[in-house]
């Protein structure tokens, strides 16, 4: 029986049952929840990376943004507030669509 020990979306058990395959799951304290959900992120950030399609890693993109919104969700946040965040951000600093890259800034 594989061994896996993470973190895993809310209906992945019900999925497993459904193929008559048994499996054990345990339900997290939040300082476990936050720090299995930290490693998610980098779990599917490294799938986004390795991603050789289009497709591909606009379903890796997907996954990562579900991880998002649930990090949202434990900082007592949401979506909506991450977005508003991020607008403001981009208004007063840009954001990645014009593809700078800084190479050095004198003293």
């Amino acid at each position: 029986m594989p061994i896996y020990n993470k973190l895993v979306r809310d209906k992945i058990p019900q999925i497993i049952e459904g193929t008559g395959k048994r499996y054990t799951a345990k339900f997290l304290s939040d300082g476990d929840y936050i720090k299995y959900l930290k490693l998610k992120s980098y779990e599917e950030l490294d799938e986004y990376w390795e991603a050789e399609t289009n497709e591909e890693a606009v379903e890796e993109l997907a996954d990562l943004l579900e991880v998002v919104r649930a990090l949202a969700g434990y900082h007592g946040s949401s979506m909506e507030e991450v977005e508003r965040v991020r607008r403001e951000k981009a208004e007063k600093r840009g954001g990645f669509g014009e593809k700078v890259f800084l190479v050095e800034v004198e003293d």
